[in-house]
């Protein structure tokens, strides 16, 4: 197994827990990959590499955490779903279990407050798509660009500031003109059409979430982890079958099956070894070296008092804007020394990134009291700046087509990541799944069946209807 992040880790301990022995094998010095967690030096807190946040709908995430004991440790927040800060305003907005797509109806009052009817209206055309899209007809809106794709369908300027630009920053990670209409309306299709969705808050390190759990697993079979340990090659037999890893000492490590799990620009800078014939895996490495990375900036605070209950805020995005979300780890970790430790997200980063750490913490604590105006009379006791220059994968325009299935081309050989064809964003959700359905197909290439991978989410209500009418379907059917 090369990587020992989500994707890794969770594939190696379904292995590892129907008998089979895994050996993880890790560039970094500590496992986790872009989820993991470590001890800050002066306060002692332990700091994630950005903050994050989950969702009931993470549902092979959260089951992973239950076979690992640790789904206890997330605290969850139904009510409300989440608080966003507009133009000064703190709009509570709710998610009701009530049947799709009235429990948009709850949010109304809030909407109206900012744009008004007719720039709600102006979706109408763009919502009745998103009730009737399936997987299928999702992606083949795949080479069009979310903004082209809303203004061709008449939603207002107005509304495409207010919503469109906000959303698809904060949940697909990349700007509207830059983003896939296919992942944005994968995405608003579930919005729709699922209903009674909560955030969730580790209240441990994420990292301590997963990794020592997964590592337990493994070791219990005999399997090991082995960190500071990069792979550099891949070996194939002359059939073109996999034979092994070769590690950056220059060590070959001969196995039956291995499964890279990396980020892609990690896979794009292997080389492989034997069988000039493997062009089905010379392809996906080159397919990876395709996919164009977020680049984030992460800013955590500590604070001498505490600046209030809430846990969790986003920022309706305005020009000159840093960050897009805050967290107040304080009262997710149930702290108890009476200070505030504030995290914030800064997604796909333009000119802020060459930016001083003064320059961001500056602008952090501006944007900060806009929702805390207290703030300012707290005093500053820490701060430092987290830059994450691969983040996650950008979902721009021809990305979903490019995701590859775990098969990699070469017998025996797997691949696994938030950036495979998981049918979900990029997110720690797809990097699970994908863990999970690398897991499935290699157990069964040793005699064993492992059933670990969550079925997609699927719509209920008027747009599941709708879903299940439309022409593509029938004749799918027929």
């Amino acid at each position: 197994m090369a990587g020992a992040g989500v994707a890794g880790l969770s594939c190696a301990a379904a292995l590892a827990g129907c008998g089979l022995r895994v050996a993880v094998f890790e560039a970094l010095p500590h496992t986790g990959g872009r989820a993991a967690s470590w001890r800050e030096p002066l306060t002692c807190s332990m700091v994630d590499i950005g903050p994050h946040v989950l969702t009931s709908e993470h549902r092979n995430f959260i089951s992973l955490l239950e076979r690992l004991g640790t789904a206890g440790h997330v605290l969850w927040q139904p009510e409300p779903l989440i608080t966003l800060l507009d133009a000064g305003q703190q709009l509570r907005m709710r998610a009701p279990g009530w049947p799709p797509p009235l429990h948009g109806l709850a949010n109304l009052r809030n909407a109206l407050r900012c744009v008004s009817l007719r720039d709600l209206l102006s979706n109408k055309r763009v919502v009745w798509e998103a009730m009737r899209l399936d997987e299928a007809t999702t992606l083949a809106l795949d080479a069009q660009d979310a903004l082209g794709y809303l203004r061709a369908r008449g939603v207002s300027e107005r509304f495409i500031d207010w919503f469109w630009s906000s959303a698809t920053m904060a949940l697909l990670n990349v700007p509207l003109a830059h983003c896939s209409a296919a992942s944005m309306m994968r995405f608003f299709r579930w919005m729709l059409g699922r209903s009674g969705y909560a955030f969730g808050f580790p209240r441990i390190p994420l990292g301590e979430l997963f990794a020592p759990g997964c590592r337990r697993m493994i070791e219990a079979t005999g399997g090991c982890v082995l960190t500071s340990t990069a792979v550099r090659d891949i070996t194939l037999t002359p059939e073109g079958h996999f034979a092994g890893f070769v590690l950056e000492d220059g060590l070959e490590m001969r196995a039956p099956s291995g499964v890279l799990a990396l980020p892609p620009q990690a896979l794009a800078q292997m080389a492989v070894r034997g069988a000039a014939g493997s062009a089905g895996l010379r392809h996906l490495i080159c397919t990876a070296g395709r996919f164009a990375s977020s680049r984030y900036i992460s800013t955590m605070l500590w604070f001498d008092r505490r600046l209030g209950s809430e846990r969790f805020w986003a920022r309706v995005s305005a020009p000159g804007d840093l960050n897009t979300d805050f967290y107040d780890l304080s009262n997710i970790r149930s702290l108890n020394d009476g200070c505030a430790w504030i995290a914030s997200n800064a997604i796909h980063v333009g000119d802020a990134w060459a930016w001083s750490d003064d320059e961001i913490i500056a602008r952090t604590r501006f944007e900060l009291a806009e929702f805390h105006p207290h703030a300012t009379q707290a005093v500053l006791r820490h701060a430092i700046v987290h830059r994450i220059s691969q983040a996650v994968p950008c979902a721009a325009p021809g990305v979903e087509a490019m995701r590859p299935v775990a098969m990699s081309g070469s017998p025996g050989l797997w691949v696994a990541g938030d950036w495979t064809a998981t049918g979900l964003p990029f997110s720690m959700e797809s990097a699970a799944r994908s863990g999970a359905l690398a897991a499935e197909q290699v157990a069964a290439e040793h005699g064993r069946v492992l059933h670990l991978a969550e079925a997609l989410p699927e719509t209920h209500g008027l747009p599941g209807l709708l879903r299940k009418r439309t022409p593509a379907r029938r004749s799918a059917r027929r």
